[in-house]
């Protein structure tokens, strides 16, 4: 037996190419009978790893009744997918990383716009898209981390100070392909205007103490181990180790610092990214889509989602998990996250001519 769900046939029937013939057939083989409503369930692809993501939506579906099927995969992929299947696509919901990656989804065409009262009251303007394709989930930041042994808060400030000489030879960085570099440099474009932000990355460049390369956690431990004195990494990544059973990481935890970067009365605050959804173009369950993305705007969705992935929530009002608590206070850059996926071009640009490979 051929094995059709009803989103399946709502898209077969969505389709004017087919005949009526066509239709009735692939129902009956399905042993099916016609779906009772579009909106009794909703596709979730998601670039977040299903243990950080499937237990609110096991929630939802307990509370709402509407059901909820969920592929994970990264997030190129993911982006990949939606556009070769187009209009035929299963997905609702698309869930992603960055804001230059939502920003490149709605790009392609993947998704559409749609607004609510209740998501525009809980997602704070800069951090939604300005045309409305998405919207954010949960919040990181891209900030300073210091070898304790080696360098002391008072020596750091701002991420431009890190092109000053004093740091030649004690800087660790991740590839310049990474799009969470990016979106720093697109920030710093938009703040600093290109030319300022060439000059910086030529001059971070200078500093490093080797050429570009792991992942943040890979950076992290190398501070801890002293193959350099200071790198920029996520927050999140530095939460799990802290969280983390492996007696490694919590040495790494120990060993290394959190620098809020450009807390300066007259400077703009540190750099934020986010974790973010949109509705996708061939959605035929926009509205149960809608109650989704509202369900994990909730205070309890909230809470769990920003404990369990180490990021601070998106709503006001709700505490971030302790372990992050412990970084201390901090003031966050306000530039809309729009202008990551609107200066990203221009950002790599930029990275590449100052040879940051």
């Amino acid at each position: 037996m051929l094995n059709f769900n009803s989103k399946t046939l709502v898209g077969t029937l969505a389709r004017p190419r087919l005949k009526l013939s066509s239709i009735l057939s692939l129902i009956l083989a399905s042993g099916l009978s016609l779906p009772v409503m579009a909106d009794e369930e909703v596709n979730v692809y998601s670039a977040r790893k299903e243990a950080l993501i499937k237990p609110m939506l096991d929630r939802f579906e307990e509370e709402s009744g509407v059901a909820v099927n969920l592929i994970t995969g990264s997030a190129d992929a993911l982006l990949r997918r939606l556009q070769v299947e187009g209009e035929y696509s299963p997905a609702d919901i698309f869930i992603t990383v960055d804001a230059g990656r939502l920003h490149r989804a709605k790009k392609a065409g993947v998704l559409q716009p749609f607004q609510t009262a209740k998501i525009d009251e809980l997602v704070p303007e800069h951090l939604r898209d300005s045309d409305d394709y998405w919207y954010s989930l949960s919040q990181r930041s891209r900030t300073i981390f210091y070898a304790k042994d080696k360098v002391t808060p008072e020596q750091l400030s701002s991420y431009e100070a890190l092109a000053d000489s004093e740091w030649k030879g004690r800087i660790c960085v991740r590839s310049s392909g990474n799009i969470y570099n990016q979106s720093l440099v697109a920030s710093m474009i938009e703040v600093n205007g290109a030319k300022a932000t060439q000059e910086w990355v030529k001059g971070l460049m200078a500093n490093l103490a080797r050429p570009p390369f792991g992942g943040d956690t890979d950076l992290l431990k190398a501070v801890a181990t002293g193959v350099c004195d200071v790198t920029i990494a996520n927050t999140y990544y530095f939460g799990r180790m802290m969280k983390s059973d492996n007696a490694l990481d919590q040495l790494v935890a120990e060993k290394v610092g959190v620098f809020w970067a450009n807390q300066a009365e007259s400077d703009r605050g540190v750099h934020m990214n986010v974790s973010g959804a949109g509705i996708t173009a061939a959605s035929v369950n926009k509205d149960s889509a809608i109650k989704l993305i509202e369900f994990l705007l909730s205070n309890e969705a909230q809470t769990w989602y920003a404990d369990v992935n180490n990021e601070y929530p998106v709503v006001d009002g709700i505490a971030p998990p302790v372990n992050l608590a412990s970084f201390g206070d901090f003031r966050t850059d306000k530039i809309s996250l729009t202008k990551l996926g609107d200066n990203n071009l221009e950002a790599v640009k930029i990275m590449d001519a100052a040879g940051w490979k």
